[in-house]
């Protein structure tokens, strides 16, 4: 999610005193927030036979939307408007090769061997959010492609393994930087992880990059994504007019991977398995 737009749909979410942005999820929450993040990893696995070449990304978008209203959820993206933008027309976004994230299902963009495609999805279940993302591999890709791809997971995998109570939000962002530039690949810095529960954007935001040290302590309790995206080139990136969908800036290809997860006393809880 952008930075900026994070700031501004937050609302009045309890946040405990002294720190704004942080929502801590009760027991009973985090059990809600279980069954969302299940079902969202589900719906990943139930996508992915589809991805073939000649599949629009509309035709996964409407299966999508038969797939959660079957299992009693409904779309968080459907209709979804923060300010300055129009309302999202889709049950999942669908981003192909050089877009970076939010793009939009339609009838005419249809998948070709060799393209890469992020299916991102948000289910709400009972009131509670899963978010989940995939870049899948279509048919025959390049080298490349297959790196970046298989790069972008790895780097999500070892922020994730980060997360512990008294570990820091800069320790996530440093692990991911690290790898991915380490990698030979550019990390976005304009998008963010966000807090996550009751409302599917929250203000707390988890970057991608950054350093070991730095940023709010994490503690039990806390619900958030980590979803980098990772770039072949510059991480420079361009808004398109329909003020969603987000490209890179040289028309390289970009990846994303996605997980919820929660700060347990133990360590770290990834929600969005199936």
């Amino acid at each position: 999610m952008n930075r900026q737009n994070l700031l501004s749909i937050a609302g009045d979410l309890g946040q405990p005193q002294g720190h704004p942005g942080l929502v801590l999820l009760s027991s009973r929450e985090l059990d809600k927030m279980r069954r969302a993040g299940r079902l969202a990893a589900n719906l990943l696995n139930h996508l992915e036979s589809m991805v073939q070449p000649g599949v629009s990304t509309q035709a996964l978008n409407d299966e999508a939307a038969r797939w959660m209203q079957a299992h009693g959820a409904t779309s968080a993206t459907l209709g979804y408007a923060p300010p300055d933008h129009p309302p999202f027309t889709g049950s999942i976004c669908t981003s192909i090769n050089e877009v970076v994230c939010h793009g939009i299902p339609n009838p005419k963009h249809i998948l070709k061997d060799g393209d890469i495609i992020n299916i991102d999805v948000t289910p709400r279940l009972d009131g509670y959010h899963g978010d989940t993302s995939k870049t899948f591999l279509v048919g025959n890709v390049s080298a490349t492609a297959r790196k970046l791809v298989e790069a972008t997971q790895a780097s999500m995998m070892r922020g994730i393994a980060e997360i512990k109570p008294g570990a820091r939000i800069g320790d996530i962002g440093a692990a991911i930087q690290e790898y991915a530039e380490a990698k030979g690949f550019s990390v976005v810095r304009d998008m963010v992880g966000h807090g996550i529960g009751r409302q599917m954007h929250t203000e707390l935001q988890i970057p991608h990059f950054g350093e070991r040290g730095s940023g709010l302590k994490l503690r039990p309790g806390m619900v958030f994504t980590v979803e980098p995206m990772l770039n072949e080139g510059t991480s420079t990136l361009k808004f398109l007019a329909d003020r969603w969908t987000v490209i890179t800036k040289d028309k390289k290809l970009s990846a994303q991977f996605e997980h919820t997860v929660a700060v347990t006393e133990e360590g770290v809880e990834i929600l969005t398995l199936p």
